[in-house]
């Protein structure tokens, strides 16, 4: 994909690569820190990198027709690998994410209603008025230090709460917030024995995960049993994410979700929704703040638009194409293990039982054979006549597992970079630079403070 461009784009810092000699367990020591520093430069260039994981073949896959194949061809011969599961179960339970078979099919026919295109723009006025309530609390704070990625977390969950509940998140918003933050900062990070051990054998931190478990899941069932005491007019429309999916019923079979799947759907949605989204803001503004005149032409964009509808938001051509940027070069998930449960043949390779297969948007989003300046931010690269290849370009996932929520995640976050870059210009006031790392999600190593100033 050429990109023809009249300045020099930014090149956004990145970690130092690794020696691509590194040993096995060096790179395990690095996996604790930092995921997307494991990878040497062959990763950036070569299509397919075959290795050893413990007893197993291992590859890591850079070629779009090879990730068709796994992610979409012949899906039903790979599942998650033990550390993917532990890693996300104690948060997600068995919900949509992590379901498989039958479950999976289930929940993912039951669910599909509540995101469809008219579901989400439903669900813009809850989007709007939070954005209404930061904007104006924003503006009490211009022309000092302030720290957007905090803001925005505190944003995203407000619009997660409300779209989700129908009522606000001051009262539950911190206490989830820590639940987040415990979770990443202690339990999220894959240590040896959950990648050497299978799952049904449980590691010290697997008890430590189990505990977490055990008060996230009864604090999610706190927040459903005081949204269903408010309850619901007979006969009225749902008005929010949980009266559409606890009414919901498999088009086949007319099940619905027991409570205990509820409680697990319901993490889901708000992790996954409220979590990535602000990671995807606060690295849209980052790159925003260090390309001023990018930030300008998407302030352009808004100016004059009023941005209360599916309509308008659809309208923000380069708001979305900032965006889409964004998240190639921040990808909410920067790694997708799979392990194989039968033979197959991928990428002309024979995969055995067991064997991992590694499809790492990071690596992938910044090939050097698939992308023009694959480091460099260049938002108009997604207005191009010429599309990048759907299995080269993975921020939500491809096949039928592709994120169920992708439509609201996309609609959010333009609505919410137009509304904010329409009425602030924003400014780094810290220096250091910005250091993404992995760990269950793509996070800046800090949090830089920022100076906005009232357009």
């Amino acid at each position: 994909m050429n990109i023809a461009s009249m300045r020099r784009p930014i090149i956004p810092p990145t970690p130092p690569r690794a020696p691509d000699n590194m040993s096995f367990f060096g790179r395990i020591a690095v996996i604790k820190r930092n995921m997307i520093a494991t990878w040497g430069q062959r990763a950036y260039e070569e299509e397919v990198i075959q290795g050893r994981f413990f007893l197993h073949k291992s590859f890591i896959l850079n070629q779009p027709d090879a990730i068709r194949h796994v992610l979409l061809s012949n899906y039903q011969n790979y599942t998650r690998t033990p550390a993917g599961i532990r890693m996300l179960r104690p948060v997600l339970g068995e919900g949509l994410l992590l379901a498989e078979g039958h479950a999976w099919t289930f929940q993912r026919r039951t669910l599909s209603p509540a995101f469809t295109p008219r579901a989400t723009a439903n669900l813009v006025p809850h989007m709007t008025a939070v954005l209404d309530e930061t904007i104006a609390k924003l503006e009490t704070r211009t022309n000092e230090p302030v720290d957007l990625r905090e803001i925005m977390q505190r944003m995203t969950l407000e619009i997660a709460g409300r779209t989700m509940f129908s009522f606000g998140m001051d009262q539950h918003g911190p206490t989830l917030r820590n639940f987040v933050m415990e979770y990443g900062e202690r339990l999220g990070r894959a240590h040896f024995l959950d990648m050497a051990l299978p799952v049904s054998w449980p590691t010290p931190m697997d008890r430590a995960r189990a505990r977490f478990r055990k008060r996230w899941t009864q604090f999610v069932a706190m927040l459903i049993a005081e949204r269903r005491a408010v309850g619901k007019k007979h006969g009225a429309p749902p008005r929010d994410l949980f009266d559409l999916m606890d009414e919901a019923r498999d088009p086949e079979t007319g099940k619905g979700f027991s409570d205990e799947q509820l409680v697990d759907e319901v993490a889901t949605m708000i992790l996954a929704g409220h979590e990535t989204t602000a990671t995807a803001l606060f690295w849209a503004l980052y790159l925003l703040a260090l390309d001023p005149d990018t930030q300008e032409e998407v302030a352009s964009e808004t100016r004059g638009e009023h941005l209360d509808s599916m309509v308008d938001i659809d309208r923000q051509k380069f708001t979305r194409a900032v965006i889409d940027e964004t998240m190639r070069l921040y990808p909410p998930a920067f790694l997708v293990a799979r392990a194989a449960r039968g033979k197959d043949i991928v990428a002309g390779a024979e995969v055995n039982k067991g064997d991992i297969i590694m499809i790492a948007p990071w690596l992938l989003h910044r090939h050097e054979k698939l992308w023009d300046q694959p480091n460099a931010f260049i938002p108009k690269r997604f207005m191009s006549k010429e599309p990048p290849d759907r299995f080269a370009y993975l921020p939500f996932g491809a096949g039928p597992r592709v994120c169920i929520g992708a439509p609201f995640a996309q609609a959010e976050s333009v609505l919410a970079l137009a509304r904010l870059i329409g009425a602030f210009r924003v400014e780094l006031v810290d220096a250091a630079p910005v250091i993404p790392f992995g760990v269950v999600t793509t996070q800046p190593d800090h949090s830089p403070m920022f100076r906005i100033t009232r357009r």
